[in-house]
């Protein structure tokens, strides 16, 4: 035991946390973007692991072709905006359930992704040839533009959810039924909703090839419960600081808070010499800790839970 605490350097430690800051931030665009088909529609969208896969493909391929890094990732967004598009037409025109539709438009997006990459399993980008927007080689810098691109998306965001169509689609999410007795296309505002979370896990993909260096049909593999991760934990301590004063804008900051909070986490664990193999057990161990904690609250505080206890101690 006194050999495996003196083999852990908290210098090591400090060295790889500006690194998960940067991932977080990155994986953070891709939390806000399952955060509108989680929270927003209420929806279960598992085409997201494909999405992000997608955006990483086409950045790379792009980038290689002699695009630049902003428009290359600008392109990524627009295909993770069709993808999204074929997983809510799936759901509302074909009416397949939404969780299907979603592992369908994944299940494909793995052959078009190879497609994509000229039917290569992975495609390298270096940063000593091309001018990439991010990198593992630059972290401050990277942690910069990560903080950068999440601020412009979450005021984006802001703005858009204010809107007519933005609270239309809200309202979706909160009540379908309601929502179309006041003249709102439910099914628009779901193809909308699911066209642009996709839109950015491309988004989020594209700027992770970059950062890592290199696309992977593969890369993608997880990503909704990374996002529902980040999603979950960052209202847990939004509502812990903030309470009833935590806003929309809040809780989209608080979800970025949460992904950086993930990885940052996630670096302890792997610095601890925790097999790698087992960190998808700590994920989901994770998750369903964070999942359980607002219903577990909510038992607590029921005047009904409250009504039995008092009725048993009467008893």
């Amino acid at each position: 035991m006194a050999s495996y605490f003196a083999s852990l350097s908290l210098a090591d430690l400090a060295g790889r946390l500006p690194g998960s800051a940067a991932q977080g931030l990155i994986w953070g665009v891709m939390a806000l973007g399952v955060y509108i088909t989680f929270r927003l529609l209420d929806v279960a969208d598992l085409s997201v692991d494909g999405t992000f896969s997608t955006g990483a493909a086409v950045t790379v391929m792009l980038i290689l072709a002699g695009c630049n890094p902003w428009l290359a990732m600008l392109v990524a967004f627009l295909a993770g905006l069709a993808a999204g598009c074929v997983t809510g037409l799936l759901h509302t025109r074909l009416g397949i359930p939404a969780i299907l539709a979603g592992i369908l438009t994944q299940y494909g997006l793995y052959s078009i992704n190879l497609v994509i990459m000229k039917m290569r399993a992975n495609q390298a980008v270096s940063v000593d040839r091309y001018a990439l927007a991010v990198t593992g080689r630059n972290i401050p810098l990277s942690i910069v533009i990560g903080l950068a691109v999440v601020i412009v998306v979450l005021l984006i965001m802001y703005w858009f959810f204010g809107t007519e169509i933005g609270s239309a689609l809200r309202a979706t999410g909160c009540n379908a039924e309601m929502s179309k007795a006041q003249g709102i296309n439910v099914s628009t505002m779901k193809v909308l909703g699911l066209a642009l979370s996709n839109g950015l896990v491309a988004l989020s993909g594209g700027l992770f090839a970059q950062f890592s260096g290199f696309a992977d049909v593969n890369s993608g593999r997880g990503s909704i419960v990374i996002g529902l991760a980040a999603v979950i934990i960052g209202e847990v301590i939004g509502e812990a600081i903030l309470g009833k004063k935590l806003n929309f804008l809040g809780r989209l900051a608080f979800v970025v808070v949460g992904a950086i909070i993930y990885y940052i986490v996630y670096t302890i664990v792997l610095w601890l010499k925790v097999d790698s193999n087992l960190m998808k057990l700590f994920t989901a161990i994770i998750v369903a800790i964070f999942l359980a904690v607002p219903y577990l609250r909510g038992q607590k505080k029921s005047s009904f839970s409250k009504a039995a206890k008092n009725s048993g101690e009467v008893k």
